[in-house]
């Protein structure tokens, strides 16, 4: 197969020309000194301004933002916004959307993202499905493929298997593809791209996918959990710099951290691995190698019918984990929850509360199903190489 078509926006890596402010952060700052800017990396520095003006294009949407609000908004300098700007235009990053009227002498122009100018293809590995999309740099699905998948096949059967899927969904269009993220259940080393020992499936320990997916597809490749990629996409769609925990209950139970707007993935990406708190140590016996860990107990009462218990117990480990690290939202998702989303919402969100209760606090921590649905985790992989474009150093 020929190599894919690819595009690296080079214009969130290159200069801006803005002056730095006193804090380091690389915002422009109007008196045109740089204080503070002593032994600062200013290529990062530069990225970040870029970074800041996409994601303000992003958020505008069609109506568009003015050179004018980029700078106010941004405390970059006119000229520096001048600059990008006319980088991400060579690039056909950003058009012109037309004219605002201003209080004073002529309108003023009007710019917006465009967004086919870049794609993400987003890969869904999980234990007997694959899910890929595509997305524009909206993070808007613009084509999506749906296959059964053996994850205990074997690497190379695995690996042949995605990358025809991706194949076969880049072949439906000519898009300037910037990557492949690929999520799947963990734990693994998010850095490097190598799994550890997949739960239920130890063969995978060691495995380099980022590495053997590259080489098949000749494309930037980046590998992560499925449950850190969908609690990403949320943090993007939310906006959010507060703190939530994803809860993710399909073929297996994991969660998501976010904190301050950002992935808590750990020193070796094990954190979240939820589904594996022991909380009955005389309990059946898990996939992991422990007993009674919540992931087997709440399989087990889904598997026998009895789904109100399956959510008390997944309840159980939530109020833990508001406990231990004063989660401020609780979000759920995974097939199991879309099955019957308002039980699982309802016993989750009963056992919050009760610990609250006996806690003597309020508000009491929400509960509600997360937005995505099957497609979540998929878009969330996406956004593994989209949340950087616009300053998301966790994507």
């Amino acid at each position: 197969m020929p190599p894919l078509k690819q595009r690296c926006c080079q214009s969130a890596s290159t200069g801006d020309n803005g002056r730095v402010n006193g804090n380091g952060n690389g915002t422009g700052n109007r008196n045109g000194r740089a204080a503070g800017a002593s032994g600062v990396n200013l290529l990062a520095l530069r990225s970040h301004n870029g970074a800041l003006v996409l994601d303000l294009l992003r958020t505008a949407g069609a109506a568009g933002i003015s050179r004018l609000e980029l700078a106010d908004r941004t405390g970059l300098t006119p000229q520096a916004v001048s600059k990008i700007i006319a980088r991400l235009r060579t690039d056909g990053l950003v058009t012109e959307a037309g004219y605002r009227a201003s209080t004073g002498g002529k309108p003023r122009t009007v710019l917006r993202l465009v967004p086919d100018a870049g794609h993400a293809v987003g890969l869904h590995l999980d234990r007997d499905a694959l899910t890929a999309v595509v997305c524009d740099l909206t993070g808007a699905v613009v084509g999506e493929r749906r296959a059964p998948l053996h994850l205990g096949a074997g690497a190379d059967a695995v690996v042949e298997s995605a990358a025809q899927e991706v194949e076969g969904l880049l072949a439906e269009g000519d898009a300037p593809l910037l990557g492949v993220g690929v999520a799947l259940p963990g734990p693994l080393d998010h850095l490097h791209g190598v799994l550890h020992r997949v739960t239920g499936f130890p063969e995978w320990e060691g495995f380099p996918l980022r590495a053997a997916l590259a080489r098949r597809l000749r494309t930037p490749v980046v590998v992560d959990k499925d449950t850190n990629a969908a609690a990403l996409r949320l943090a993007v769609a939310l906006a959010t710099h507060g703190s939530f925990a994803y809860i993710h209950l399909g073929t297996g139970l994991g969660a998501g951290l976010v904190f301050g707007g950002a992935v808590h993935r750990g020193a070796r990406t094990r954190a979240g691995e939820f589904g594996h708190q022991v909380i009955q140590l005389d309990g059946p016996l898990c996939g992991c190698g422990n007993r009674g860990c919540i992931e087997a107990l709440c399989l087990a009462a889904v598997a026998r019918g009895d789904v109100d218990e399956a959510a008390r117990v997944l309840g159980a480990g939530a109020a833990n984990l508001v406990g231990l690290l004063d989660i401020e939202l609780v979000l759920l998702g995974g097939r199991t929850v879309e099955e019957q989303p308002d039980v699982f919402v309802r016993g989750v969100g009963a056992m919050l509360d009760e610990w609250a209760r006996l806690q003597g606090e309020e508000p009491y921590v929400p509960v509600r199903v997360a937005s995505g649905g099957s497609l979540g985790v998929a878009e969330g992989a996406a956004q593994l190489l989209l949340a950087p474009l616009f300053g998301r150093a966790d994507g």
